[in-house]
C-alpha cells in the first residue's frame, strides 16, 4: 500500500487510477492526516462465477432455493406506471 499526499494525487490522477487498476491501494493524506483510500473496483462479467460453478456444481437442491427466492422477491421498477 502506498501513501501520497492531496497535492501529488492531484498532480498525478492519471498515474493514480493506473496504479489502483494494476491492483495498487493508495492512501491519500492531507496535512498528514489520511482522507482517503483509493482501492480498484471489483468488476465482473461473470466468467469467475462461471467458472466456479463449473469446478463445483451446485448440490440439486440448489436450483430449487434459487426459484424461490426469486419468487418472493419482487421487481417494483414499474410501480409508479400503473
Amino acid at each position: 500500500m502506498r501513501t501520497i499526499t492531496a497535492t501529488e494525487a492531484s498532480r498525478n490522477f492519471a498515474g493514480l487510477l493506473d496504479a489502483v487498476e494494476a491492483g495498487e491501494t493508495v492512501v491519500i493524506t492531507r496535512g498528514g492526516r489520511r482522507i482517503a483510500r483509493i482501492v480498484g473496483d471489483n468488476v465482473s462479467n461473470g466468467r469467475a462465477l462461471k467458472d466456479f460453478l463449473g469446478r463445483f456444481p451446485p448440490d440439486p437442491g440448489w436450483a430449487a432455493e434459487v426459484r424461490a427466492t426469486r419468487d418472493i422477491v419482487r421487481d417494483d421498477r414499474d410501480q409508479w406506471h400503473d
